[in-house]
This record gives structure tokens, C-alpha cells and sequence, in this order.
């Protein structure tokens, strides 16, 4: 697209705050980029009334935008996009402006609509869960340098770094050595932790100072340091714990400087909760843990 004139491009974009026309009704606004490129009013009323039905607002396209939810200014701002049938959608923050329910209603239902056009969408967002939840690929961004590209499932799980093991999702770290036991054994040693059997690093040579990041809902929790099981069990005491609904969040002292996040789910109400104070052991296996260069 370098040497093609913006007004040429087959892009459309959706705006962060929608840009609707506050005087133009649903139909007006939808169709107000066909008038400019003037397209037969017969086909007009009928690409209109199409990418109405795609967004479900068919029965609002009287209304103007003060009459609609944000949802709905929303999905107008879609509509408007896609009637022009271009070759990509550029997103930028298109949920932002919705309440937390609504935005991720909206997740599903746009990636339901970009799966019926079969068109592509680019959409920039700062919301972690977002781009795991929208994305066929994600690409993490850093002042300007793209640092990954993959699956929701490889970024989340495989970071190529500390910084987008950060960004996306929760993590835990600690800084150590690593060192290698075996073909395909590794030992990772932290300061003031005992050590810890970690799946094999990438390109990482024996000694080489590294991180170790661990998920915080793949590590377990037991009050029993004999219990058996997992190939890593460290002790620690909790700091906080918090009942999230779904979830007990647990803040988990390791030593002076090395607090742990460890969520555990609420499968049952008689499950066991731990309470602030009590000694814990904090237990995972060595595929859960991914070392990085530090």
C-alpha cells in the first residue's frame, strides 16, 4: 500500500470513541461512506441494510446515536466499516469505551463477525485478555519493535521474553543460573531457594544467568511439604490471600524479596483456603516453568 494514495486504499477503520455522525441516523451513517464514493442509491439500501442484519441492528436504523448503547454505537461503527467491503479493518481500541461485560461480550461477538466476512482485522489493544480472546495471531509491540509473533497459545506459554512474558498475563519470576544436569535435565538455582528442575532453555548455555517465569494459575499449593506428585515444591507463607469469585488469589513469600502469585480455582465451596500467616509449600512441574534469558 506504500505507493497507493490513502483515498485508494481498501482499508477502513474503526475509531476508539466510534466517530459517528451525531445528526445522521443508523442508515445515514452506515451509508454515508457509498454516498461519497457514489454508489446507485438501489445498491446503497441494500449493502446498508445487509451489514445492518450483520450486526444485528436492523430494526434501530431510524435512530441517531444518542438513542443507542455503547455497544451499539459500537457495532454502528463496525457496519459503517465493513459496507465498503475493504481488504482489511483496522481496530483501534474498539472496546475501550464499554463497561467490562459488555467489552467482553463484544470480544466474542466481534470475532464472530470477522469470522462470517472473512475479512481481516488488525486491532490494537492494550488489554491482555482482549488479544488472547480476539487473535487468530498476536504480535507484542515494544517502542515501536515487534518482539513476537504467534498464537494466543505460543505467546502465552512460550514468550521469547521477560517483557512479553509481562505483558501478557500474570507471571512470577525469579533470576538464577541455569545449569545442565543431562540431555534432558536442567536445575535452576535462585538465591536463598533450593533447586529447581526446569524443562530445557532455549539457547541458553551451561551457568548462563537467566529468568524463570511460572504462570501463577499453573502452580499448586499444599500445606504438606512431603506431599508427593510435582517436580518442584518450594515453601513459602502466605502474605495475602483474596476470593475472587471463581478464584483464591494467594500472595506467597518465598524469601525477603521474592513474593509469588499463586491462583488456585474454587472447584468446590468445601475446598481448603489457606490464610494469611500459614507456612505453605509451593508446588509445579518442570514443563510449567519457561526460562529466558535475563
Amino acid at each position: 500500500m506504500h505507493n497507493v494514495p490513502p483515498s485508494h486504499r481498501p482499508v477502513n477503520l474503526v475509531f476508539q470513541h466510534y466517530a459517528l455522525f451525531p445528526h445522521l441516523t443508523v442508515f445515514r451513517n452506515v451509508a454515508f461512506g457509498l454516498e461519497m464514493r457514489r454508489v446507485p442509491e438501489s445498491q446503497i439500501r441494500d449493502r446498508v441494510t445487509a451489514a445492518l442484519a450483520m450486526v444485528k441492528l436492523i430494526d434501530k436504523e431510524d435512530r441517531v446515536p444518542s438513542q443507542l448503547s455503547g455497544g451499539e454505537q459500537q457495532r454502528v461503527a463496525l457496519a459503517r466499516a465493513l459496507v465498503n467491503r475493504p481488504a482489511v479493518v483496522l481496530l483501534d481500541e474498539p472496546l475501550g469505551a464499554l463497561d467490562q461485560q459488555l467489552r467482553r461480550d463484544m470480544q466474542v461477538e466481534l470475532k464472530m463477525i470477522q469470522e462470517q466476512v472473512g475479512i481481516t482485522f488488525i486491532c490494537v489493544t492494550h488489554h491482555q485478555e482482549e488479544a488472547l480472546t480476539m487473535s487468530d495471531r498476536v504480535a507484542v509491540m515494544h517502542q515501536g519493535r515487534i518482539l513476537q509473533i504467534g498464537t494466543p497459545q505460543e505467546i502465552y506459554e512460550s514468550p521469547s521474553s521477560v517483557f512479553v512474558a509481562d505483558f501478557i498475563g500474570n507471571s512470577n519470576r525469579v533470576a538464577g543460573a541455569v545449569e545442565r544436569i543431562d540431555d534432558t535435565t536442567y536445575r535452576f538455582q535462585a538465591p536463598d531457594l533450593p533447586p529447581m528442575t526446569v524443562r530445557p532453555p532455549l539457547s541458553l548455555a551451561d551457568g548462563t544467568r537467566a529468568m524463570l517465569v511460572l504462570r501463577p494459575e499453573r502452580l499448586s499449593l499444599s500445606g504438606d511439604a512431603r506431599e508427593a506428585g510435582f517436580d518442584n515444591a518450594v515453601p513459602g507463607r502466605i502474605d495475602k490471600a483474596v476470593y475472587n469469585g471463581s478464584e483464591m488469589q494467594y500472595w506467597i513469600r518465598l524469601t525477603g524479596a521474592v513474593v509469588w502469585k499463586v491462583y488456585v480455582p474454587n472447584a468446590t465451596a468445601e475446598q481448603k483456603r489457606f490464610a494469611p500467616g500459614e507456612s505453605v509449600c509451593v508446588r509445579w512441574n518442570a514443563a510449567d516453568g519457561v526460562v529466558l534469558a535475563e
